[in-house]
Protein backbone atom coordinates (compact mmCIF):
# COMPACT_ATOMS: atom_id res chain seq x y z
CA UNK A 1 0.00 0.00 0.00
CA UNK A 2 2.78 2.61 -0.43
CA UNK A 3 2.76 5.16 -3.46
CA UNK A 4 3.04 8.80 -2.84
CA UNK A 5 -0.26 9.62 -2.35
CA UNK A 6 -0.17 7.87 1.26
CA UNK A 7 3.07 8.92 2.53
CA UNK A 8 1.75 10.34 5.31
CA UNK A 9 0.81 6.49 6.60
CA UNK A 10 3.15 5.29 8.83
CA UNK A 11 4.00 1.82 9.73
CA UNK A 12 0.88 1.26 11.84
CA UNK A 13 -1.26 2.75 9.58
CA UNK A 14 -0.49 0.70 6.70
CA UNK A 15 -0.68 -2.20 9.06
CA UNK A 16 -4.47 -1.20 10.16
CA UNK A 17 -5.32 -1.43 6.56
CA UNK A 18 -4.07 -4.73 5.89
CA UNK A 19 -5.85 -6.06 8.21
CA UNK A 20 -9.23 -4.54 8.25
CA UNK A 21 -9.21 -5.15 4.79
CA UNK A 22 -8.90 -8.84 5.48
CA UNK A 23 -11.35 -8.62 8.58
CA UNK A 24 -13.43 -5.62 8.53
CA UNK A 25 -15.22 -6.46 12.29
CA UNK A 26 -11.69 -7.05 14.28
CA UNK A 27 -12.34 -5.91 17.67
CA UNK A 28 -10.25 -3.00 18.49
CA UNK A 29 -8.66 -4.62 21.34
CA UNK A 30 -7.10 -7.54 18.74
CA UNK A 31 -6.34 -5.03 16.27
CA UNK A 32 -3.89 -3.06 18.54
CA UNK A 33 -2.52 -5.97 20.00
CA UNK A 34 -1.37 -7.52 16.17
CA UNK A 35 0.10 -4.40 15.18
CA UNK A 36 1.86 -3.46 18.61
CA UNK A 37 0.13 -0.51 20.11
CA UNK A 38 -2.49 0.11 23.15
CA UNK A 39 -6.23 -0.01 22.12
CA UNK A 40 -6.65 3.94 22.80
CA UNK A 41 -4.15 4.96 19.99
CA UNK A 42 -5.37 1.86 17.46
CA UNK A 43 -9.03 3.39 18.02
CA UNK A 44 -7.48 7.01 17.72
CA UNK A 45 -5.47 5.61 14.10
CA UNK A 46 -8.80 3.75 12.86
CA UNK A 47 -10.92 6.55 13.42
CA UNK A 48 -8.55 8.89 11.14
CA UNK A 49 -8.29 6.12 8.71
CA UNK A 50 -11.91 6.16 8.38
CA UNK A 51 -12.33 9.89 8.86
CA UNK A 52 -9.94 10.93 6.39
CA UNK A 53 -11.63 7.92 3.41
CA UNK A 54 -9.11 5.47 3.72
CA UNK A 55 -11.35 2.81 4.79
CA UNK A 56 -15.00 4.23 3.02
CA UNK A 57 -17.14 1.51 4.91
CA UNK A 58 -17.65 -2.07 5.86
CA UNK A 59 -20.31 -4.59 4.59
CA UNK A 60 -20.98 -7.87 4.87
CA UNK A 61 -19.41 -10.64 2.05
CA UNK A 62 -21.98 -12.97 1.25
CA UNK A 63 -21.94 -16.58 -0.06
CA UNK A 64 -22.90 -17.04 -3.93
CA UNK A 65 -23.82 -20.61 -3.51
CA UNK A 66 -25.94 -20.35 -0.27
CA UNK A 67 -28.05 -17.92 -1.73
CA UNK A 68 -28.32 -19.41 -5.61
CA UNK A 69 -26.37 -16.64 -7.42
CA UNK A 70 -23.15 -19.55 -8.45
CA UNK A 71 -23.20 -18.76 -12.74
CA UNK A 72 -20.29 -15.19 -13.35
CA UNK A 73 -20.10 -14.18 -16.72
CA UNK A 74 -17.46 -11.47 -17.53
CA UNK A 75 -19.11 -9.10 -20.29
CA UNK A 76 -17.54 -6.48 -22.66
CA UNK A 77 -19.60 -3.60 -23.51
CA UNK A 78 -19.06 -1.49 -26.56
CA UNK A 79 -21.25 1.76 -26.91
CA UNK A 80 -22.00 3.43 -30.06
CA UNK A 81 -21.64 6.76 -29.02
CA UNK A 82 -18.68 7.52 -26.56
CA UNK A 83 -19.73 11.09 -25.79
CA UNK A 84 -19.57 12.23 -22.34
CA UNK A 85 -23.55 12.61 -21.97
CA UNK A 86 -23.75 9.12 -23.48
CA UNK A 87 -21.10 7.29 -21.01
CA UNK A 88 -23.11 9.26 -17.73
CA UNK A 89 -26.56 8.33 -18.98
CA UNK A 90 -24.64 4.03 -19.25
CA UNK A 91 -22.97 4.73 -16.07
CA UNK A 92 -26.33 5.91 -14.42
CA UNK A 93 -28.37 3.22 -15.77
CA UNK A 94 -25.43 -0.11 -14.83
CA UNK A 95 -26.76 1.43 -11.13
CA UNK A 96 -29.81 0.12 -10.88
CA UNK A 97 -28.84 -3.86 -12.00
CA UNK A 98 -28.48 -5.69 -8.81
CA UNK A 99 -27.00 -8.40 -10.88
CA UNK A 100 -24.34 -6.19 -12.00
CA UNK A 101 -21.05 -7.02 -9.11
CA UNK A 102 -18.87 -4.75 -10.76
CA UNK A 103 -18.43 -1.86 -14.14
CA UNK A 104 -15.38 -1.04 -15.01
CA UNK A 105 -14.74 1.60 -18.09
CA UNK A 106 -11.57 0.12 -19.96
CA UNK A 107 -9.09 1.60 -22.54
CA UNK A 108 -8.94 -1.05 -25.60
CA UNK A 109 -11.25 -2.22 -28.17
CA UNK A 110 -14.48 -1.95 -25.78
CA UNK A 111 -15.98 0.45 -23.62
CA UNK A 112 -16.91 -1.28 -19.96
CA UNK A 113 -15.97 -4.99 -19.05
CA UNK A 114 -19.41 -5.74 -16.54
CA UNK A 115 -19.06 -8.52 -14.07
CA UNK A 116 -22.13 -10.27 -13.43
CA UNK A 117 -23.91 -12.74 -11.27
CA UNK A 118 -26.67 -14.60 -11.85
CA UNK A 119 -28.43 -18.46 -10.56
CA UNK A 120 -27.61 -20.17 -14.08
CA UNK A 121 -27.04 -19.66 -17.95
CA UNK A 122 -30.57 -19.24 -18.45
CA UNK A 123 -31.13 -16.07 -16.12
CA UNK A 124 -28.08 -14.64 -17.43
CA UNK A 125 -29.22 -15.06 -20.98
CA UNK A 126 -32.28 -12.99 -20.70
CA UNK A 127 -30.37 -10.64 -18.24
CA UNK A 128 -28.16 -9.87 -21.79
CA UNK A 129 -31.07 -9.44 -23.68
CA UNK A 130 -33.63 -8.22 -22.26
CA UNK A 131 -31.80 -5.63 -19.64
CA UNK A 132 -27.79 -5.32 -20.93
CA UNK A 133 -28.16 -4.56 -24.47
CA UNK A 134 -31.44 -2.58 -23.76
CA UNK A 135 -28.77 -0.34 -21.73
CA UNK A 136 -28.52 3.22 -23.32
CA UNK A 137 -26.30 3.37 -26.15
CA UNK A 138 -25.11 -0.20 -26.09
CA UNK A 139 -23.86 -1.61 -29.35
CA UNK A 140 -22.76 -5.03 -28.88
CA UNK A 141 -21.56 -7.33 -26.00
CA UNK A 142 -19.39 -10.16 -25.31
CA UNK A 143 -20.03 -12.70 -23.17
CA UNK A 144 -17.09 -14.66 -21.31
CA UNK A 145 -18.41 -17.15 -18.57
CA UNK A 146 -16.30 -18.14 -15.61
CA UNK A 147 -15.32 -21.56 -15.01
CA UNK A 148 -14.32 -21.14 -11.43
CA UNK A 149 -13.01 -18.69 -8.92
CA UNK A 150 -9.50 -18.59 -8.11
CA UNK A 151 -9.27 -15.80 -6.12
CA UNK A 152 -12.46 -13.95 -5.02
CA UNK A 153 -12.75 -12.14 -1.67
CA UNK A 154 -10.84 -13.99 1.25
CA UNK A 155 -13.81 -15.63 3.55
Amino acid sequence: MKSDKNSELDQFDTEILRIVSQNGRIPVADLARRIGLSKTPCQVRLKRLQEQNYIVGFRAVLNPQKLGQEHVAFTEVKLSDTREEALSEFNTAVQSIPEIEQCHMIAGSFDYLVKIRTSDIQAYRKLLGETISMLPHVSNTSTFVAMQSVKDFAY
